[in-house]
């Protein structure tokens, strides 16, 4: 009996460590088959997960592996969510800027620019062409 008390949903693990918005996207992620319990699939999202076990999962742009700590008992703060788990993913690893890139602001010019350009030309609505 007591090994039934230790296990619980995987789905609900997931949403309740504030890995997912929902629950229906923690059944999502587990039914497409994006989520690895130590090392294989699994297929449905009341897989029987317990403390100790280990997952792996896609989140935004990395991979996440986490160690189940203990089973959680409501979806609390992100401080009492992240006390569930020990995070054993690699950092994320910065992004690179390439050469020539601009790091502020975007090529087209803003209104004020604009207004700017119309008074050094002479003028609204003069073609600066003719």
């Amino acid at each position: 009996m007591s090994d039934k008390a230790d296990k619980f949903r995987l789905d609900k693990w997931l949403w309740q460590a504030r890995f997912v918005k929902s629950r229906s996207l923690a059944a999502a992620l587990v039914t497409g088959g994006h989520v690895r319990v130590n090392s294989n699939r699994a297929a449905k999202p009341s897989h029987a997960v317990q403390p100790g076990d280990v997952l792996t999962f896609p989140q935004g742009d990395r991979i996440r592996v986490v160690k189940i700590l203990s089973p959680a008992t409501r979806r609390g703060p992100a401080t009492e969510a992240q006390t569930l788990y020990d995070d054993m993913s690699p950092p994320p690893q910065k992004a690179e800027i390439p050469q020539g890139a601009r790091i502020e602001g975007n090529s087209r010019p803003t209104k004020r620019d604009r207004r700017k350009l119309d008074l050094y030309r002479g003028g609204m609505g003069e073609d600066p062409l003719e």
